[in-house]
């Protein structure tokens, strides 16, 4: 758990611009994976889960709860980005889901977020937004967006 934990922070530190706070740090992601409840996967640079001496290019954390599953972060290194690992994780994510029992997929992200379009893609619509809900760095307040998907 330690090594994957390890390979998920380098993917976080990669991927979140800082301008929008929306990394995690380490103790919240071992909190989050201490309740028994919340799932994360790793790809590597094919789409596979990555091997010992492997690095990991991409992750998704979720949380489940009774017949719904939450996306709470996915993230793809920069240079990795664009090649399909997006929706890779996408598939990973709903075909574990499934086996969880959840009947659909929610996820909250910036408004602005250029994964909108990766969501949207993979059957995401939106179900509600919450204005002025993150902050940035800046101070500057952005409205969230839920996102749903039946499964």
């Amino acid at each position: 758990m330690t090594e994957d934990l390890d390979k998920l922070m380098e993917v976080m530190t990669a991927a979140f611009d800082p301008l929008y706070g929306e990394a995690w740090t380490r103790r919240q992601v071992e909190d989050a994976l201490l309740f028994g409840h919340t799932y994360y996967s790793l790809v590597d640079a094919c789409g596979n889960p990555p091997e010992a001496e492997t690095p990991a290019v991409g992750f998704t954390l979720s949380r489940h709860g009774f017949d719904e599953e939450e996306l709470l972060l996915l993230a793809v290194i920069p240079q990795e980005r664009g090649k399909g690992l997006g929706k890779t994780l996408l598939e990973l994510l709903s075909n574990s889901a499934k086996h969880r029992g959840a009947q659909r997929l929610l996820l909250e992200m910036r408004k602005g977020n250029p994964a909108e379009s990766l969501y949207s893609a993979f059957g995401f619509y939106q179900i509600g937004e919450r204005p002025d809900y993150y902050r940035l760095l800046s101070g500057e307040r952005v409205n969230a967006i839920t996102f749903a998907r039946d499964l």
